[in-house]
């Protein structure tokens, strides 16, 4: 089977990957066409021929292959079949990748929108198009025909889902200057050194994805809190420098405990010692809380003076806290339905640029998976083992910061202060 790719091949490291995935998978390839870019800014191309000794194996090293921006050269439009019932796609559907994808429909390429990965690809038909163009008018009829994501619960009966890989082209990550200034975290150099280094990055990054009129979004687990930086980050929320904070229960439970308690876990927040009877701390914060209604109810009775929270519902910055099976209490505001969650999470990530993740590695995965390879996300953590599982899973554009996430919180928070401060002296 022929394989094509587009972009920077070489400098972003993604040939070498792909026959490396080919040989690794047990197939053989062979170079047809190899277009090498003259300039930083022509890319290369590349036409594989990839064979296997069976069709599953073949197929397996075709979807690794597309995870990297190899796709069939489009002689053909795209194929489609109705989905034969709600939330089920039919036999051989296309599974999307979070890189930018188009498909090819009358002779045209369109891109597909709400491009995300572990989702089929709905196109809409001429009759759909006519009969949305009757309701709604010409944008109504080019929403309808415009090729879109949809994941497999959404699916619609009758819905015109792509079939195989004829006709989809996708367009291989090519954000390679912005990880090689990132290259330098694997270096033999000193923690604290790095850390420093890292952070100037990232506040860099920050500051300039604002600029961009992009949002910052934070994911944040409790770790945060048993560091003792809830105020690190609740003085980035007073700031203005987060436009949305998605979470678990777990993260606002201990920062009210912290808040109210002097603990988190039970652990005094002052001396690092365990107090007496804490263990029952967390519920204690938990029913305060739910006897003042809720988060708000409780900022805006004087019961909760600070901590990230707080400050939260003082910025009137949107958050989604999404449970699990082993929350405690929850708390009111915590919402327990998953797809609800999900959905939540989906919305406040719209408009994102840049996703940093702070020690939460399954809220951290799961918005992985819902981001396209464009917005950039960041995972900090001291076990390099979740940017390993972020990558596994098809978020292959993760920047990796292997430290303490509440250490490198007040780095980055002392970074962006600097500059703060800085500004301000030059006015």
């Amino acid at each position: 089977m022929q394989l094509h790719a587009r972009g920077h091949l070489i400098d972003a490291g993604i040939l070498g990957k792909a026959l490396d995935t080919v040989t690794g998978g047990g197939g053989r390839y062979e170079v047809l066409h190899f277009h090498i870019g003259r300039t930083p800014r022509e890319p290369s191309e590349v036409l594989l021929e990839v064979e296997a000794d069976g069709a599953a194996q073949l197929a397996r090293l075709v979807e690794d292959l597309g995870a990297l921006g190899f796709s069939a050269p489009a002689e053909t439009d795209v194929e489609s079949l109705p989905a034969p019932r709600a939330g089920v796609a039919p036999e051989g559907f296309y599974s999307t990748t979070n890189l930018p994808t188009r498909v090819r429909i009358g002779g045209r390429w369109q891109r597909v929108a709400e491009q995300r990965m572990d989702a089929v690809i709905v196109v809409g038909t001429p009759a759909a198009a006519r009969r949305a163009g009757g309701q709604r008018g010409r944008q109504g009829a080019r929403a309808a025909a415009a090729p879109r994501c949809v994941k497999l619960r959404d699916l619609r009966r009758g819905q015109r889902v792509v079939v195989g890989h004829g006709g989809v082209s996708v367009t291989p990550d090519a954000r390679h200057r912005e990880r090689s200034d990132f290259a330098f975290m694997s270096s033999e150099v000193s923690s604290e050194r790095r850390v420093e280094a890292q952070a100037g990055l990232l506040a860099d990054l920050w500051r300039r994805t604002r600029r961009e009129g992009r949002k910052v979004v934070l994911v944040v687990g409790p770790v945060v809190v048993h560091s003792g930086q809830a105020d690190a980050l609740a003085g980035l929320v007073r700031r203005g420098w987060i436009d949305a904070l998605l979470a678990g229960n777990a993260l606002a439970v201990h920062d009210v405990e912290s808040a109210l308690l002097g603990t988190s876990l039970g652990v005094s927040q002052e001396s690092g010692q365990p107090v007496r009877h804490g263990h029952m701390n967390h519920m204690r914060a938990i029913n305060a809380v739910r006897a003042a209604g809720g988060l708000r109810g409780a900022v805006t009775s004087g019961l909760l003076k600070r901590g990230i929270m707080h400050a939260i519902i003082r910025a009137e910055v949107p958050y989604c806290l999404a449970g699990s099976i082993r929350d405690d209490g929850p708390l009111p505001d915590t919402e327990m339905d998953l797809i609800v969650a999900q959905e939540r999470y989906a919305r406040l990530l719209r408009g994102a640029g840049l996703v940093i993740v702070l020690g939460s590695m399954l809220h951290g995965i799961g918005v992985g998976n819902m981001l396209p390879a464009s917005v950039t996300l960041v995972c900090v953590d001291i076990n390099p083992a979740v940017a390993s599982k972020l990558a596994d899973r098809g978020s292959s554009h993760t920047l990796p910061i292997v430290t303490d996430a509440g250490l490198f919180l007040a780095a980055i928070a002392e970074r962006l202060k600097e500059r703060a401060r800085r500004v301000m002296a030059a006015r």
